[in-house]
């Protein structure tokens, strides 16, 4: 499968009414399916998250590539089954903001997603989907706030702490649109996995397990690391020649 990767100067993010036939058409399959999956893992809540129906890529008079995506409400329920059904309704799209923390020596901070996670043990850089509370301004799609926000309750940093870039990179990854957005922390790697896993170890009910740094790459083996993942970092750590993962 082709996992795209495209650099992107803004989003356009709205939220709108939207009939997903595949909620109707699968209702009692979705339902089952969550019982069984809250059998298996109590923790898991069905509140409101945000699905895309509609995303493109186009370019604004000024000249900056944009990337344009039109939100739906729906539960969580649904987006699991739909999405642990193999995406059956390939006209929606799991579009989400995500933080590459940064070290001052170039290694990537990326979260082990905790015990009452959907995908518990794989890793990731801190994210989540979007849900209402990201929509703001009327109908607009705060994916940048939805980002600075799961930075914060994941791994207790502040994205203020970090430079930004400018811009966005966007990989495709079938119904995965993962927007990333490059944060350069002034602290060299061991210093910023401490305060993670410092904050992590004074949480009550924290969303991670542990956290990592990644140095370099170029094979991933490890089969925790999702498939976009492995491709912003092989791209980011451009050719590096091996995975690195613990306390740098």
């Amino acid at each position: 499968m082709t996992i795209e990767i495209a650099e992107i100067d803004r989003l356009e993010c709205r939220c709108v009414d939207h009939r997903w036939g595949f909620v109707e058409e699968r209702a009692a399959d979705i339902e089952r399916h969550w019982e069984e999956r809250r059998c298996a893992n109590p923790a898991l809540y069905d509140g409101s998250v945000l699905l895309a129906c509609r995303v493109e890529r186009t370019t604004g008079e000024d000249g900056a590539r944009i990337l344009r995506m039109a939100f739906f409400e729906t539960p969580f329920s649904s987006f699991l089954a739909w999405r642990e059904f193999g995406w059956p309704d390939e006209a929606v799209y799991n579009c989400f903001s995500m933080p590459a923390a940064r070290a001052r020596d170039g290694a990537y901070l990326l979260g082990e997603m905790g015990p009452s996670h959907s995908f518990a043990g794989q890793l990731y850089f801190p994210c989540g989907t979007p849900d209402p509370s990201d929509v703001v301004s009327g109908d607009r799609v705060d994916l940048a706030g939805s980002l600075v926000r799961e930075l914060a309750e994941e791994t207790g940093l502040a994205a203020s702490d970090a430079h930004a870039s400018a811009g966005w990179t966007a990989i495709f990854d079938r119904q995965h649109v993962a927007c990333v957005k490059r944060l350069d922390f002034d602290a060299p790697s061991h210093a910023l996995l401490a305060r993670v896993r410092a904050f992590i170890a004074a949480e009550s009910a924290p969303e991670l397990a542990d956290a990592h740094m990644v140095s370099s790459l170029t094979a991933l083996a490890d089969p925790r690391l999702p498939a976009f993942m492995v491709a912003y970092l092989s791209r980011a750590l451009g050719g590096a020649d091996e995975i690195s993962l613990g306390a740098s």
